[in-house]
């Protein structure tokens, strides 16, 4: 699993990449921080090469967004393959997010 922070003057995207499973999400929780200090602004969570979340990586984009809510920033995810759709669907996270093609 890679994750990729890019950082702009507004806001910031962050790139998934690989399989968001319970051991990459206790390592992207050890860089949180670097992203939670741009949820003032505008966060897109690019899930274009996201294969598969657990239940530890969509507590880590409840964590963006709840982080966001309290700054007064935004949070949308782009790019969810149908099989994370899915997974969004059954938990009540499309009801969360702006969904993004």
């Amino acid at each position: 699993m890679e994750m990729n922070l890019i950082k702009a003057a507004d806001g910031a995207t962050v790139v998934f990449d690989g399989r968001l499973d319970t051991v990459a999400a206790q390592e992207i929780a050890k860089d949180l921080d670097s992203i939670l200090e741009c949820a003032s602004g505008p966060i897109v969570l690019d899930c274009r090469k996201l294969t598969y979340v657990s239940s530890s990586g969509l507590r880590i984009f409840l964590t963006i967004r709840k982080a966001a809510a309290e700054k007064g920033g935004s949070v949308s995810v782009r790019g969810i393959s149908n099989d994370i759709r899915n997974v969004f669907m059954m938990t009540g996270f499309l009801n969360l997010f702006n969904i993004e093609d």
